[in-house]
């Protein structure tokens, strides 16, 4: 591609000596001949420091927010702009073919909570009316089975433009990307075009440090979405709704419990069958018809009205909404695990006393016979969290399993002394097995009808950490290698 193409989004159209553009970098040891590479200033290093070393590399082209220091054996050329990591999502959007509206639809999420879960069901849906999605968020960038880790829950804009490329090479007509604060308030899908961005709520997080100042910049970042959107799909329920939209450009669609949205959900109940944990609800207003969710929570019925909302917008039919729904699955995510016994085993992500908490109480609503709750903590992270998953493990199961998680480089059996110390804060049971695997198969082994087994702290993670070292371990094919020595020895 030539620098020229490159530059015009940029207003750049004189000054320079056109030449051919292999690829762009914004990381100087990424840095290859040919290439521009893009300065970025980031919290804790400023790539303006490191233009003399892409030039080194080969640069053909430096794009910077003032003047850089360069050899003077290197002479690539060098284009000022006021932003460079606007200046880095414009041109990556052309280094990738613009696929954006002519290949592959956009839907953004934001929100506080419900963003992974939201994106998952939308996808579903998309994919039950017959149309491949790919996803982009905190469990990585997917495209069918594949999932290809990813830096950021929304990545820096150049992997945003290539991975999209990806989706639209693989087929998918539609993206759902889940759109962090911080991926707004960097610039990081600048220029992008979304069909529909969703709001899912608001509440205290992300303030502090390299983050958001306060909870006004938090929601004004948030807010940015609804000026690149077509159609915002928002949660009318939410009392921060009026300052989210103050200076929107989209058009709104209202969902929520509430009578005055334009699509409602009515009389949610749970879904409880061995297997199947869910909700039910009536949908009334815009649409009208019954929707079974195939995850547990009541606040899932709110993340299950903004998919609805969201590919209604899109024309999406209800027969499709209903299967996708059904059906969504969500790697790690209160993830049901087919077993031959008459109870529930499931995969969670949580991995501090408040997720852990959310989830038990949430679990406990579909009155088990007995809630068994496994997990561990992290090696080398502070000891309170571990002391106050303990007690809320103590506090929420029938029966605590503790064990390993990531340990890193400390002693598993000491981070355990420091669960159980949370957990004699409670009257609540627990047995040790310090091994994972051999923790699983004891719930395996012992689970009676009617018990849920959550399995929590790994979710989507397919490895353990020790010493240093990520040892391969999915706890999807754990669980099936152990089935299958039971079946095995009977």
């Amino acid at each position: 591609m030539l620098l020229s193409t490159l530059l015009a989004p940029l207003g750049i159209s004189e000054g320079f000596q056109d030449t051919e553009i292999t690829d762009i970098a914004y990381d100087s040891r990424q840095a290859c001949p040919g290439c521009v590479f893009v300065c970025i200033q980031g919290s804790a290093s400023d790539g303006h420091s490191y233009a003399a070393a892409a030039a080194a590399a080969g640069a053909a082209a430096i794009i910077a927010q003032h003047p850089v220091e360069l050899p003077p054996q290197f002479v690539p050329q060098v284009a000022l702009v006021k932003d460079t990591k606007k200046a880095l999502a414009l041109m990556s959007a052309v280094f990738f073919g613009n696929p954006v509206g002519k290949e592959i639809t956009v839907i953004g999420i934001t929100g506080t909570k419900g963003k992974t879960t939201t994106a998952y069901m939308v996808r579903s849906i998309l994919e039950a009316a017959g149309y491949k999605t790919g996803a982009m968020g905190t469990i990585g960038a997917a495209i069918g089975d594949q999932v290809t880790p990813l830096d950021n829950t929304t990545p820096i804009s150049y992997q945003v433009y290539k991975n999209l490329r990806k989706m639209a090479d693989a087929g998918c007509r539609y993206c759902v990307m889940e759109v962090s604060s911080i991926g707004l308030k960097d610039s990081r899908v600048y220029g992008l075009p979304f069909q529909v961005g969703i709001f899912t709520n608001f509440s205290q997080d992300h303030i502090g440090g390299v983050e958001h100042k306060d909870m006004q910049e938090y929601l004004e970042c948030k807010a940015m979405l609804f000026s690149q959107c077509e159609t915002g799909v928002i949660n009318g329920d939410d009392p921060c709704v009026g300052k989210l939209l103050e200076n929107s450009t989209c058009r709104p669609f209202f969902y929520g419990m509430g009578p005055t949205a334009s699509l409602r959900g009515e009389n949610c109940r749970h879904l409880n069958q061995p297997g199947l944990l869910g909700v039910e609800f009536h949908v009334a207003g815009s649409l009208d018809f019954t929707a079974q969710v195939g995850i547990p929570g009541r606040f899932n019925a709110y993340n299950a009205l903004a998919a609805i909302a969201c590919c209604h917008s899109l024309g999406i039919p209800v027969e499709a909404m209903k299967k996708g729904l059904l059906s969504v699955r969500v790697k790690g995510r209160v993830e049901p695990v087919p077993v031959p016994g008459n109870y529930t085993l499931l995969l969670d992500y949580a991995h501090n006393a408040v997720s852990m908490e959310s989830l038990l109480a949430t679990l406990r609503e579909y009155q088990p016979k007995r809630l068994i709750c496994l997990f561990g903590a992290g090696g080398n992270r502070p000891k309170v969290r571990r002391y106050e998953m303990g007690e809320a493990s103590g506090r929420l199961a029938d029966l605590s399993v503790i064990t390993a998680d990531n340990s890193r480089f400390e002693n598993v059996m000491d981070i355990i002394e420091d669960i159980k110390t949370g957990m004699h804060k409670t009257s609540g049971e627990y047995i040790v097995i310090p091994d994972r695997r051999e923790a699983i198969g004891w719930c395996l082994k012992n689970a009676q009808d009617g018990d849920i087994i959550v399995l929590a702290g790994k979710g989507h993670e397919d490895y353990q950490e020790i010493e240093g070292v990520k040892h391969p371990f999915d706890e999807r094919v754990v669980i099936q290698e152990i089935l299958a020595a039971m079946e095995e020895r009977k």
